[in-house]
């Protein structure tokens, strides 16, 4: 081989080293820059989850000591349970009912505070207080406004012509979910507020002006301008909302710790009855319930991404 070809040959083989090599420091680089994020969600999600999951599959004792293995028991003793029946139409209806009256009250306050008026600064700091305080707080500070005997919701209505005597919030079956939903529409409103409020200041007014100029009335520049652009919003908040209300523990059971059984515990407050406050006080059969949870919230998500993305084509349409 003459050394004219090997000056020709010496370039082109180092050329796919060079970038193999590159493509490897790359590579390097992006693992550095995305490191932490990955062991944030191995150590919060990926780890507990294994854990969950390996609990649920285990036996223990009274104490919470892990005795063995217990195959698909626990979630065997879960289905059979007598009060879960009661335990999903409760969450059911405290999901729907949050979600769908927050999702409402919401829209209404946020296309209030989008308008300018004396003092919206102000209104909006007031409405961001019951996000930002503890749900424990708030929610025992709710307890004690329904109080029976010393509650201010009680003094007042028994103030009006028409009662004769103070209502039995939280105690009373006929009113204590209703006021547990109340309570959970109350904490929930202002995060979703706020999503819906950024964006409806996304939307350019220069959309608005030429719905106007075209001679378009309120209501349909509300249905083809401002409900569509404001359709990803509303999505999103939403699949948090949904994803936020069937986990919340501490509204549902604080107000509902005076009252014995699960009549109206959701999923999320059973489970912890299940472990620590219930006869049974098993933690695998408790696990295998918070397994049981996270697949129905999974698959309440997928329904509703469904449901809109199903109504979202046929708007496109």
């Amino acid at each position: 081989m003459s050394q004219s070809t090997l000056r020709q040959a010496g370039p082109a083989t180092s050329r796919p080293r060079r970038r193999g090599t590159r493509d490897a420091t790359s590579g390097w680089v992006a693992l550095l820059w995305l490191g932490p994020a990955l062991l944030l969600i191995g150590g919060v999600v990926v780890f507990p989850a294994v854990a969950l999951v390996k609990a649920s599959l285990s036996e223990y004792s009274i104490t919470g000591l892990r005795k063995g293995p217990a195959g698909l028991d626990n979630y065997r003793h879960v289905i059979e349970h007598p009060a879960l029946g009661t335990v999903l139409r409760t969450t059911a209806i405290w999901v729907v009912a949050v979600v769908i009256l927050t999702m409402l009250i919401s829209l209404a306050l946020a296309q209030f505070l989008s308008k300018q008026f004396v003092g919206r600064r102000f209104v909006r700091w007031a409405i961001i207080v019951p996000w930002a305080a503890s749900l424990i707080i708030t929610a025992r500070l709710f307890t004690l406004l329904l109080d029976y005997y010393h509650g201010i919701a009680n003094t007042l209505l028994v103030a009006l012509p028409f009662v004769d005597q103070p209502v039995d919030f939280l105690g009373d079956d006929r009113f204590t979910l209703a006021s547990i939903v109340a309570v959970g529409v109350f904490v929930s409103v202002p995060f979703v507020t706020y999503v819906l409020l950024a964006g409806l200041n996304a939307i350019p007014d220069d959309v608005y002006e030429a719905a106007r100029i075209d001679g378009a009335g309120p209501w349909q520049v509300y249905r083809r301008i401002t409900l569509p652009l404001l359709a990803p919003a509303l999505s999103v908040s939403t699949v948090l909302s949904i994803i936020y209300v069937f986990n919340s523990f501490p509204v549902v059971y604080t107000l509902n710790d005076r009252n014995p059984g699960f009549s109206h515990d959701t999923t999320i407050t059973w489970m912890y009855k299940l472990a620590f406050k219930s006869a049974e006080k098993d933690v695998g059969m408790s696990a295998a319930a918070g397994v049981f949870n996270v697949l129905l919230i999974l698959a309440a998500v997928a329904v509703y991404l469904r449901v809109t993305r199903g109504a979202t084509q046929e708007n496109q349409a």
